[in-house]
């Protein structure tokens, strides 16, 4: 599904990510750890065509997506990347249903068809009775889960999460931890995750450890 090879990433002298060759098979949730520093957000930037490598290649479905650029990029990354974020990264002036078709919106969907892809998403997770309250009007957890449904409007084959529950208090923890796997049983999606959480990558089909820039473990 997703293949990296000989990824390398600088930020002027700092090494960030010295060689990195991974292969993430369709429908596995895998776990991304490390120290903090040690390249697992970079790593996960670069996946997601958010950053780019100063060398090496990443292809989807055997797909070479290092070559993409501009608008052809952003497609791509549109329709086929989920991103779920720690802090949620709502818009506060917009509503739960508004916040989760945004992403619809910018595929070129219409009104009708994103809110009712929307809607059946936040029905999904238990959201009905939220769809027109604003972000501030919403617990942590909702927060999340509203941010996850966003993330899944346009039905991406790869979900990425960025220390998705390190912003949650333990009961949310632990039911955000459980939806990942209720969402690849139930959607297919591939799921790649950056966590300090330990219990949420015992969870995960894999654990990548991360260390100066390099995997030296595979579980």
């Amino acid at each position: 599904m997703i293949r990296t090879k000989g990824i390398t990433k600088a930020y002027g002298d700092l090494k960030v990510l010295k060689g990195i060759d991974i292969e993430i098979a369709r429908r596995e949730v895998v776990s991304i750890v490390g120290a903090s520093g040690a390249g697992k957000t970079t790593l996960l930037q670069i996946i997601g065509t958010l950053d780019k490598p100063d060398s090496g290649t990443i292809s989807y479905n055997d797909r070479d997506i290092s070559i993409l650029k501009g608008k052809s990029l952003a497609a791509f990354r549109n329709s086929n990347i989920g991103f779920v974020f720690q802090f949620h990264q709502l818009l506060p002036e917009f509503t739960a249903l508004e916040n989760v078709c945004i992403p619809a919106y910018i595929a070129g969907k219409g009104k009708a068809e994103a809110e009712a892809r929307a809607g059946e998403l936040l029905g999904f997770l238990n959201l009905s009775d939220r769809l027109e309250h604003k972000p501030s009007e919403l617990s942590g957890g909702e927060q999340q889960r509203v941010a996850v449904a966003r993330a899944l409007v346009n039905n991406p084959s790869v979900i990425l999460a960025d220390e998705p529950s390190g912003n949650l208090d333990t009961e949310n923890k632990n039911e955000l931890h459980k939806l990942f796997f209720r969402l690849r049983d139930a959607f297919g999606q591939t799921i790649i995750i950056v966590t300090h959480d330990r219990q949420l990558a015992n969870m995960s089909d894999r654990i990548l450890q991360i260390k100066d820039g390099l995997i030296v473990n595979e579980s």
